[in-house]
C-alpha cells in the first residue's frame, strides 16, 4: 500500500493498493473539512485498506490545522474507535 494523497482537484483523499484506488471524499469550507463517503473496492474489503485511509486523511486534517465533520457512517465509527482522533472533530 502506498501513502495517502490529498487529490484536492477530485476532493477526495486516495489510496492505492494492489492494483485499486480507495477513497475518501471531502467537501472543504473555509477551516471545516466534512468527510462525506468512503469508497472502498469490495476486491480490497477487510484488509484494513479504509482505516489506512480514514488515518492518513486524518494526519493530514491534523496537520492542516482543520476541523472535521465526519458525515461518512465509516469515519464516524473509526473515530469513536480511535478516541486519539476526536479532537479533530468540530464541537
Amino acid at each position: 500500500m502506498s501513502d495517502v494523497i490529498d487529490n484536492k482537484a477530485d476532493h477526495r483523499f486516495e489510496l492505492e493498493a494492489e492494483g485499486h484506488l480507495a477513497t475518501e471524499h471531502y467537501k472543504l469550507d473555509g477551516n471545516v473539512i466534512t468527510f462525506e463517503h468512503t469508497d472502498v473496492p469490495k476486491e480490497l474489503g477487510g484488509k484494513g485498506v479504509g482505516s489506512k485511509l480514514v488515518q492518513g486523511a486524518l494526519d493530514q486534517v491534523r496537520a492542516a490545522g482543520l476541523k472535521l465533520i465526519p458525515q461518512c457512517p465509516f469515519v464516524k465509527a473509526w473515530i469513536e474507535k480511535h478516541p486519539e482522533y476526536a479532537d479533530l472533530v468540530k464541537s
